[in-house]
């Protein structure tokens, strides 16, 4: 259930103050920044405090956002629309997409909506437009009377043109889950490019265990590497977490940790309030294997 402090969207989510800066006693305008945000899972009050609280501009900036819009909290409709206001909007897909797209693509959700998928019933069934309205437990999952068809024509391209990976020219490279090191990156499965979580962990553990960063094989080798899809809830953190030249950006906004935006190249991090804040109900779509 959503608290009554609900967070509103402003049509931009930057002032005077971020927009301009001086710059040799003269105040110039603000050049276009590229930011990076964690999985979403539908917490739109979280996104809007993350874009308003970074000074993202609409036209200028760029956001590459790392998958998993859906499933979770339910306002996964309303991040959406307001993900496509973004002009420069560079949207990956992460596993929790994958199946809502499946959903789209077929009438038929892979998992029986479990793993937060009511939130995502939820959601998209405020506006359905016909017919009954319905979401109740049935197995480990959920039954309901959503419908392919309900889920209006913009959202459904949205799912269909999210990226399984995006490179930029600066050799930095953004994917949900992760990718098998030992295979060459670009002849990788779209199951890997979703789901993996061996790069992080196994970074991770690289690091700990006090090991030069040369000893990491990697057969495409990358500048950095941002992926989400682990929350970082698990070392029992709510901020981004690095290990080697990898940056995990999921603070678990899927349950009551945080959304993070971070600016590319300052690594300035912005973050939401708790998600527990928001929602009196969260659904958490924290998991070992999906």
């Amino acid at each position: 259930m959503l608290k009554k402090n609900k967070i509103k969207a402003n049509n931009c989510a930057y002032d005077s103050v971020n927009l301009y800066h001086y710059e040799g006693g003269k105040m110039k305008e603000r050049k276009s920044r590229t930011f990076i945000m964690g999985d979403l899972h539908g917490a739109y009050p979280a996104l809007i405090q993350c874009l308003n609280r970074s000074g993202f501009d609409y036209q200028k900036d760029t956001l590459i956002q790392v998958g998993d819009v859906a499933d979770g909290h339910n306002e996964v409709y309303e991040c959406v629309e307001e993900l496509l206001k973004i002009k420069n909007l560079i949207p990956i897909k992460g596993n929790h997409d994958a199946w809502f797209h499946e959903f789209i693509q077929t009438d038929f959700h892979p998992v029986a909506w479990a793993y937060g998928g009511k939130g995502t019933i939820e959601s998209y069934l405020k506006y359905k437009k016909e017919g009954p309205k319905v979401c109740f437990p049935k197995g480990s999952g959920y039954k309901t009377s959503l419908n392919s068809t309900d889920i209006p024509a913009h959202h459904r391209q949205f799912f269909q043109n999210q990226k399984l990976f995006h490179i930029l020219e600066t050799d930095i490279c953004f994917v949900h889950g992760g990718f098998d090191r030992y295979v060459d990156f670009f002849m990788q499965t779209e199951k890997n490019y979703c789901w993996d979580r061996q790069l992080w962990t196994e970074a991770l553990s690289n690091k700990n265990e006090g090991n030069p960063a040369d000893n990491f094989e990697m057969v495409t080798q990358f500048k950095s590497i941002y992926v989400g899809h682990t929350s970082t809830l698990h070392w029992s953190t709510d901020q981004p977490m690095s290990a080697l030249n990898i940056t995990n950006i999921d603070t678990g906004a899927g349950s009551n940790g945080k959304l993070t935006i971070m600016d590319i190249d300052t690594k300035e991090i912005w973050q939401s309030d708790r998600l527990d804040t928001f929602y009196e109900n969260y659904h958490n779509v924290s998991h070992t294997q999906h």
